[in-house]
């Protein structure tokens, strides 16, 4: 079971083959990144956009010696069109933003005809490493899903469920958070929480141990969780948490990150390949865990 991010480079290593990485609209910091996945052999990059521009780029960079592919595309405007098309079509194993903004990034790749979503829905799952302990715990929709209700987080829980097992978390224990751990109508987190936790009884999620509603104190202290009247194996040792909506998610996700100085990465889920998004507070270093997160998908 992969309990640090150097485990989870490693397991990538550890893969028998290279998976294709394409990229549009390149720059440099994106080369280093990408030098680095390719050097630790996790990856074979294939760059699409501006022929002679990225040429120049790879020339000064350390990809310069390493295995590569320039993917020349004359249309600027349909850079990135061409780089999900390669994804979409098999030529190509990942998909990593380059330079594109998040919004164009997003709407490209979850087109319904021509983008890379699986279903009806992607979530975006952040991985965080504990300090001073070997355990990843995974808060999910931290980025896509503004205000999802009982069916959308049946499927982010699946999707989080699914990569906890690629992680070799096998019984996950899954704590779905709101503003009380008791249920009550007036607040729709609770009862949404509260269906969940009866389909993990009834083992709706597999092997997943799904408790909730829980507020924050008794998802992290089992000593809180009791002084509530509250008796589960997930509180105090929680591998998956499931927030209630985008504001939750997306803040708890910076709060970790800048105030409490953990290590995140992040993949989105629900895609037919693995997509990597540029989210501003990963970390240049941790963008290197993120194509190894990829690669295992």
């Amino acid at each position: 079971m992969a309990g640090t991010f150097a485990d989870i480079i490693e397991a990538a290593r550890k893969k028998a083959a290279k998976r294709r990485l394409a990229i549009s609209s390149v720059k440099k910091s994106d080369l280093e990144i990408i030098s680095k996945a390719a050097k630790e052999g996790l990856i074979f990059p294939v760059l699409v956009g501006d022929g002679k521009a990225m040429e120049t780029l790879v020339k000064k960079s350390h990809l310069a010696s390493l295995e590569h592919e320039i993917m020349d595309v004359k249309d600027a405007g349909g850079f990135l069109r061409a780089a999900v098309a390669l994804v979409r079509e098999g030529r190509a194993d990942m998909l990593m933003q380059g330079a594109e903004d998040l919004k164009s990034f997003m709407k490209a790749v979850l087109d319904a005809n021509t983008g890379l979503l699986k279903g009806k829905l992607a979530s975006y799952v952040s991985v965080f490493q504990l300090p001073k302990s070997d355990k990843l715990v995974l808060v999910t929709d931290t980025f896509v899903n503004n205000y999802p209700g009982v069916t959308e987080k049946q499927v982010i829980l699946e999707q989080a469920i699914n990569l906890a097992g690629l992680l070799g978390i096998e019984a996950p224990k899954v704590a779905v958070l709101a503003a009380i751990e008791q249920v009550n109508p007036s607040i729709p987190s609770t009862l949404d929480a509260a269906v969940l936790s009866k389909m993990g009884e009834r083992k709706q999620f597999g092997n997943a141990i799904v408790e909730g509603p829980l507020d924050i104190d008794c998802a992290l202290s089992h000593v809180a969780a009791a002084r509530k009247g509250i008796k589960s194996v997930v509180t105090g040792n929680v591998d998956i948490y499931l927030v209630p909506d985008i504001e939750s998610g997306y803040l708890l996700a910076q709060s970790l990150v800048f105030i409490g100085k953990m290590e995140m990465a992040g993949v989105l889920m629900g895609m037919t390949k693995p997509v990597i998004l540029n989210i501003p507070f990963v970390s240049r270093g941790n963008r290197l865990v993120e194509i190894a997160l990829a690669s295992l998908i």
